[in-house]
């Protein structure tokens, strides 16, 4: 068994999407091909309404997967297939745009007073991009936690831990997706990762250290001010770390905080990327294809 190293080390940043949605991206089109098959992943939290019930209105998808995880608060969707639903605390929509797709998503006033979840974007490769649009709905109650001896909870949305799968199967990309919780003084090792896959953590709570090295100064931290005088080997919330490829295993290390955070791998792609807006095709011919489909309405196959 090998660790693998951290490569990069991202912070967040704020930005503002949708018809007025607050968020933090945690990376997105300046980072491609670096998280391949991965494009973007959003972090929206917060308790004011205002900065979220403006919703993303009617929208297209075509050549990519969209998958949005849940943790406070409810979201409403609708699209252009007649499909319709709430995704509430703990729910993961996977949805494939596929060939083309027009939906919206519009969170409502939460319950608890948060509005927190995630929205991942993940390519499809050139010979799936026109396949058919479909969902993967799975209601929180459906993804099953593991519990280790050390305390350790992981609750498994796609691939496998110690013999048991996520309800999220038969994606292209051979995805993982676990949502991991260390308490205070304990080790995490993830011995499963696939050779070559790309793998990257994004931190939500607490602090810890996500490799075995813990040297600050052996891999590239982006995001970070240009006066910060204290690099530090462990990481934050809100911050993503991006993994080389090499190895077979990712330890992650807590001392005196507990950390939480969402660990995601895949089969990366190696394709050539043509992306605008909320359409990601291969050439920037098929972009043009796609948006003048858009407009004299023969999007949606």
């Amino acid at each position: 068994m090998t660790n693998r190293r951290i490569a990069k080390i991202f912070k967040s940043r704020p930005t503002v999407e949708g018809a007025g949605v607050h968020l933090k991206r945690a990376f997105g089109y300046s980072q491609v091909p670096q998280f391949d098959p991965f494009l973007m992943l959003d972090d929206f939290h917060t308790s004011n309404p205002d900065e979220y019930l403006a919703g993303f209105p009617w929208h297209p998808h075509r050549g990519i997967e969209t998958i949005t995880y849940v943790l406070e608060g409810l979201v409403e969707h609708r699209d252009s297939m007649g499909n319709k639903g709430t995704i509430g605390a703990g729910d993961v929509q996977w949805m494939t745009a596929g060939s083309g797709i027009i939906h919206q998503e519009m969170p409502q006033e939460s319950p608890t007073g948060t509005m927190w979840g995630f929205q991942f974007w993940a390519n499809l490769p050139e010979a799936q991009k026109m396949m058919t649009p479909r969902y993967r709905d799975v209601k929180a109650v459906d993804i099953p936690e593991v519990t280790l001896e050390n305390g350790v909870t992981i609750k498994v949305i796609a691939g496998e831990v110690g013999g048991v799968k996520g309800p999220v199967g038969d994606i292209v990309i051979e995805p993982e997706m676990l949502d991991i919780s260390v308490p205070v003084g304990a080790v995490f090792t993830h011995h499963q990762l696939p050779l070559g896959h790309t793998a990257f953590a994004y931190i939500l709570t607490g602090e810890g250290y996500f490799d075995d090295q813990r040297d600050a100064y052996a891999y590239e931290m982006v995001g970070h001010g240009w006066s910060d005088t204290e690099r530090r080997c462990s990481c934050c919330a809100e911050t993503v770390v991006l993994y080389e490829h090499s190895g077979s295993a990712v330890q992650v290390t807590t001392t005196d905080k507990p950390v939480r955070f969402l660990f995601v791998s895949g089969k990366p792609l190696n394709e050539p990327v043509a992306w605008y807006g909320p359409i990601v095709m291969n050439t920037q011919e098929e972009l043009k294809v796609a948006f003048e489909e858009y407009k004299n309405g023969t999007f949606v196959k």
